[in-house]
């Protein structure tokens, strides 16, 4: 055999070799593959004969649930006031800060009272002239009765004296109102809060010129003690909001922050509108708020919501324990580990609170959390303990 012939051979012998060793490999993975699948397609899935299910449980209660209807409110003061002067003038003092609260009656500015006391010297001159003439127009006058008597004058000269003494009591009495005038002209140098609130901000400066017909004025006070909130109330839900004020002409109505998780104040309905809109298909409604701790703002938007009655002892569970199939609502009820579904009937709703009109028992259990792997018949694990009908998944 020659050198050629033995390398030859020698490398066919190593080649055959590895394939036989490469297809017994394949051949391994092949078995070790079928075994696998064979052994996972007899696995149960968890919760039918299986591992327990991890699930939340809540426990259906009996309470006396109230019934609110949402809405978005405008909060609106009673009052908003445009603090104007009433006269002409100078402004020599300001005695107010901006946004502070004031009273009814409370002194916040004065203008340059001078001319309106010169004016009022003036009239009360011009008063005591005709008090002066009135009263010599009437001796005159007792004169001239004194002298017809005894006839020494004409029943004419008493006559004109009569109509002179009259003239003078007009005169009188114009002088008088002058005076009046006068004084509410220089009480009006004098500018006062005429309604209790909150101020803006201020307008005009100390020295400068007000007038009457400023149209800003000096600065705005607005109430807000007490204070209202407007809202809509959908016309399909009117006709039971004004049976429930017929009944209770006191409802409660509440203000919610934009978020909803920070009650601001707590009120009463107040009035309606007397008409639907018909564009938005609403009715409007008026709540008072007394707004002590001053929480609503006038233009703020708040969540209202107004109590329209409360269903006594009602079977109540949370909305997020209610499924929804094809066959209708349904939860998930748990009993001694096991879950059954219970088709039930949902009524009205409080937040995250639902009444189950049918279907469902006070005391009995239904799941909250875990739902993916649920089953008829599948066994759970109850985890982080027994949940409240007012719990929610977080």
């Amino acid at each position: 055999m020659t050198r050629a012939t033995a390398f030859a051979a020698c490398r066919r012998s190593i080649t055959g070799d590895f394939a036989l060793r490469v297809h017994a490999f394949h051949c391994g993975v092949v078995v070790a593959t079928a075994l696998l699948i064979g052994a996972c397609s007899k696995e149960k899935p968890a919760g039918f004969r299986g591992q327990p299910v991890p699930v939340r449980l809540t426990e259906a209660r009996l309470e006396n649930l109230p019934v609110q209807l949402k809405s978005l409110g405008t909060v609106t003061p009673l009052n908003t006031v445009a603090v104007r002067s009433r006269i002409d003038g100078e402004l020599v003092r300001v005695l107010f800060e901006e946004g502070q609260m004031v009273k009814q009656g409370q002194l916040l500015a004065e203008i340059d009272p001078r001319p309106y006391e010169v004016a009022l010297a003036q009239a009360n001159g011009a008063l005591t002239e005709s008090r002066v003439q009135l009263q010599n127009a009437e001796l005159e006058l007792q004169r001239l009765n004194d002298l017809l008597a005894k006839n020494y004058v004409s029943k004419q000269a008493l006559n004109n004296q009569e109509a002179l003494v009259r003239q003078y009591r007009a005169r009188l009495e114009t002088s008088e109102a002058a005076v009046a005038s006068a004084k509410l002209q220089l009480d009006y140098t004098r500018i006062v809060a005429p309604i209790d609130g909150r101020l803006g901000l201020r307008r005009v400066d100390r020295g400068n010129l007000v007038r009457s017909s400023d149209p800003e004025g000096l600065v705005t006070i607005t109430q807000i003690e007490p204070i209202n909130v407007v809202f809509t109330v959908p016309e399909t839900e009117v006709s039971g909001v004004l049976d429930a004020h017929r009944t209770n002409s006191k409802l409660a109505v509440e203000a919610w922050d934009r978020s909803e998780q920070d009650r601001l104040a707590q009120g009463q309905l107040a009035s309606l509108d007397n008409q639907i809109d018909t564009s938005t298909g609403t009715l409007r409604m008026k709540a008072a708020f007394p707004n002590k701790d001053g929480r609503l703002f006038p233009n703020q938007f708040v969540n209202v919501r107004l109590g329209v009655r409360t269903i006594e002892q009602a079977v109540v569970i949370p909305d997020a324990c209610i499924q929804y199939g094809s066959q209708g609502n349904y939860v998930y009820v748990v009993k001694d580990a096991k879950v059954s579904i219970r088709p039930v009937k949902p009524g009205a709703a409080d937040n995250d609170r639902l009444v189950i009109l049918e279907g469902l028992s006070a005391g009995e259990h239904v799941v909250l959390e875990g739902f993916e792997r649920l089953r008829e018949g599948a066994t759970v694990r109850v985890i982080g303990g027994s949940a409240t009908s007012e719990d929610t998944p977080s």
